[in-house]
């Protein structure tokens, strides 16, 4: 075929004509005309970038009659010959398929003989990641001390998996993927040579799809052009290389940000419509929210790599809304892409994201419930010391009423005059475990009935009486369960503390609770009788305290009824709760702070 595809026609053939790569070919041309060239050169980079172009320029000017000099002169032999591909001391090698040790070692052979018509002999392995370790190997001390009519010259895409040692030998340059400026200009002077005309935001989308492959670029323009109109427009660009137009995922994420669920549901149907792969959609998609999250980010739009009427329209759209929005839905987005990669259903997977992240609007940002609950506590510690600072002229104590009246202050030495009634000194607080004497009264009126109680704790500190302890209980309020419910989640309760435990209480036909107890019931005693022992009786007894926070004694419900009556001590977990529940450093405390007693822990785990 007489045919030759744009990325072999338009290959450059001078360091001029390279695309982008400014400093590394600087640096070449200036080690040619110094005479400091390197016996061994290793280009790295993304494909597409150029290496083994640079390899091959760098072969004829190296080799060029009438160098040294900046660029080859593509006259003389040598240059023709290699720009030919028939040079007969220029070896270009594909470390992919020649990547042994035999193919190595006949290299080496070759390379011991001078040159036929040319001042030195290059190597040129493409691909030299592939190399096997025994080549590397076999490689290395020629690459050390090579002859002096030999250069070595290399290229990778992946230059993470190159033995050190033989990095170390070699002069590395790293090529960048070229910017989408650089790239654009050469392709639309490509187009101008070939006599076709090409719409600019045709010409973005190539440059978009190419991400920083000049050869890539070359590839979808050659192939647009093959679609034979002189006049290529964005919509023929989409349709040739199936794509979805900008507009449309535009439209897509604008729909995400103001939570229109039809016209998201639509642009999906329209993606598909164009034969779309998913996985091409949700990365443009994610590209659109990236590039909103640097539009509003200063001084991230040099990151971009976009043209600047994109740019443009970007920033706009970045304006209408904040940064946390935008992170918020990237970050729902990039969670139901990875869903949908393992999902039987991507499509469904993929509209139950859109949903998720249309719908996120409705849900109260963390740092919002934080703020409301610092301004209730805040509200509620106001209340507090107003009560702690009146409770403090008093008797502090949670048997003493809150609005008890004080009796003004004395001024002077003068002392107070007498009552009937005991009272307190207004500036001497007590510490609630050690309650003031009844002499020492003075300030603050109580009546017979509160004297009554404080006589109480006189006599016994840490036991109030009942009568007292009617007064003063405070509401308990737990975060009662259903066992109806609940019973699986307590199962799974249990099973964190004593899996043989939780796999024996599986077993119960049915459990359910009647009054004060909880029932269960086992079709076969030889599934329970472990859990019948004492012991274990009382260990589920506290875990269905723990996790019901009910009032609950535990039996069983056999069809021999071996071990459905209650032990002595099985209530004992139940008493430890209510003494728990009625402790007076608990009452005290609940009285001080205006608290409620909420859930009750007895089991092991919570001493």
């Amino acid at each position: 075929m007489s045919y030759l595809v744009l990325a072999r026609k338009a290959r450059p053939q001078t360091f001029d004509e390279v695309v982008g790569q400014r400093p590394v070919v600087k640096t070449l041309q200036n080690s040619l005309m110094r005479d400091r060239v390197a016996h061994a050169i290793l280009f790295s980079g993304v494909r597409g970038v150029g290496k083994t172009t640079l390899a091959r320029i760098m072969a004829k000017a190296i080799n060029c009659e009438k160098g040294p000099a900046e660029n080859p002169c593509n006259i003389c032999e040598s240059c023709r010959t290699i720009t030919a591909g028939s040079s007969l001391d220029l070896y270009e090698i594909d470390g992919a398929s020649n990547r042994g040790i035999q193919e190595i070692r006949e290299l080496k052979e070759k390379i011991r003989f001078l040159p036929t018509s040319s001042k030195f002999r290059i190597i040129i392995i493409d691909e030299v990641h592939m190399l096997t370790t025994e080549a590397f190997n076999a490689l290395l001390k020629t690459l050390e001390e090579p002859p002096a009519h030999v250069y070595f010259m290399f290229a990778t895409t992946e230059l993470h998996k190159i033995p050190i040692t033989i990095l170390s030998r070699c002069q590395r340059y790293e090529l960048k993927r070229v910017v989408p400026v650089e790239l654009s200009r050469h392709l639309q002077n490509l187009a101008q040579a070939e006599g076709v005309q090409i719409e600019q935001g045709a010409l973005d989308l190539i440059v978009r799809e190419a991400d920083g492959s000049v050869r890539d670029g070359l590839s979808l323009l050659d192939q647009v052009f093959s679609f034979g109109e002189k006049n290529i427009s964005m919509a023929d660009v989409v349709q040739v290389l199936g794509l979805v137009s900008r507009e449309v995922i535009l439209k897509l994420t604008r729909a995400l940000l103001e939570h229109d669920s039809v016209v998201a549901f639509q642009s999906l149907e329209e993606t598909f419509s164009y034969g779309m792969d998913l996985k091409r959609l949700t990365t443009d998609l994610l590209g659109c929210f990236r590039t909103l999250i640097l539009c509003k980010i200063q001084g991230c739009d040099e990151l971009l790599d976009i043209s600047q009427s994109e740019l443009t329209l970007f920033q706009d759209l970045a304006r209408e809304y904040s940064l946390q929005t935008l992170h918020m839905q990237l970050t729902l987005l990039m969670q139901g892409v990875e869903q949908m990669r393992y999902s039987g259903q991507p499509r469904l997977a993929l509209e139950t994201t859109f949903l998720k992240v249309i719908e996120s609007h409705e849900v109260t940002p963390v740092v919002t419930l934080l703020s409301r609950l610092d301004s209730l506590l805040a509200g509620n510690n106001t209340q507090n010391n107003g009560e702690m600072a009146a409770a403090e002229k008093g008797f502090v104590s949670g048997m003493v009423k809150k609005n008890t009246p004080v009796a003004p202050e004395v001024e002077g030495n003068a002392a107070a005059e007498p009552t009937s009634k005991p009272v307190l000194p207004p500036a001497q607080p007590v510490s609630p475990a050690i309650p003031p004497e009844p002499s020492d009264l003075g300030a603050v009126e109580m009546d017979e009935e509160e004297v009554e109680c404080l006589e109480d704790v006189n006599e016994a500190p840490l036991v109030q009486s009942e009568e007292c302890l009617d007064k003063q209980v405070p509401r308990v309020e737990p975060h009662q369960r259903n066992v109806r419910r609940d019973w699986m989640d307590f199962i799974a309760y249990v099973r964190e503390r004593s899996v043989w435990m939780a796999q024996d209480l599986q077993r119960a036909d049915s459990a359910r609770e009647q009054g004060e107890e909880l029932l269960l019931s086992y079709g076969d005693s030889a599934n329970c009788t472990l859990l019948c022992k004492d012991e274990n009786k009382k260990m589920i007894t506290e875990y269905v305290l723990d996790f019901f926070q009910k009032d609950l004694s535990v039996r069983f419900v056999l069809p021999d009824q071996s071990c459905g009556e209650t032990q002595e001590g099985q209530a004992s977990p139940l008493k430890e709760r209510h003494q728990l529940a009625n402790d007076p450093l608990v009452l005290m405390t609940a009285e001080i702070f205006n608290g409620q007693i909420g859930d009750i822990r007895v089991g092991a785990r919570f001493r």
